[in-house]
């Protein structure tokens, strides 16, 4: 008899632990994150002298931009600050005299949310962007919505991954955001 109530205990506490998200980190705050150049973002390259040169790019699917004499430049992995320090490098050694380059974003890519806001969707991702104001954006939680766990699958993962919903929770471009619905 009391083998069976253990075993009952046992495989009661087992099913109400799979009822909740597993959360398996938080994500970082939004001041925290370097952003890294990734496919499908856009930049503004401006060249000192150089009208050919200056205009917007599209990272490409391959990580890079094409440019105009010096052709395919890798950005994917690299910050705006290092992929112009590189740029200018490259334009310096032999394609433009005393190369001065300004490089910025000029869009980022969008982000989506899905799950229990009012409006799941795509929408424009911001600088030092929030769970917090995607959700805002989104129109708000659901009254069926879980407030303490996110589901975010980043930009080239496969899987998404439970973490801790904080006020300062970064979201990166890319990103897909699934707000799960409470049980309880």
């Amino acid at each position: 008899m009391q083998f069976r109530f253990r075993l009952g205990m046992a495989l009661g506490l087992l099913a109400l632990s799979g009822c909740g998200a597993q959360v398996s980190r938080e994500l970082p705050s939004v001041g925290v994150v370097e952003y890294r150049l990734s496919p499908g973002d856009q930049l503004h390259l401006e060249v000192f002298r150089e009208e050919t040169l200056s205009g917007d790019y599209v990272v490409n699917d391959a990580g890079a931009i094409t440019l105009p004499m010096a052709g395919d430049f890798p950005v994917t992995g690299k910050t705006v600050a290092q992929a112009r320090a590189e740029l200018e490098a490259l334009l310096a050694g032999g394609y433009v005299r005393d190369a001065r380059v300004n490089l910025t974003m000029a869009e980022y890519r969008p982000v989506f949310i899905l799950g229990e806001v009012t409006r799941p969707g795509e929408y424009g991702y911001a600088q030092r962007m929030s769970v917090h104001a995607l959700v805002a954006k989104a129109g708000g939680f659901t009254y069926r919505a879980n407030e303490k766990v996110v589901y975010i699958r980043h930009a080239l993962e496969g899987e998404e991954t439970a973490y801790a919903l904080t006020s300062a929770a970064a979201v990166m471009p890319g990103d897909t955001v699934r707000i799960g619905a409470r049980y309880f």
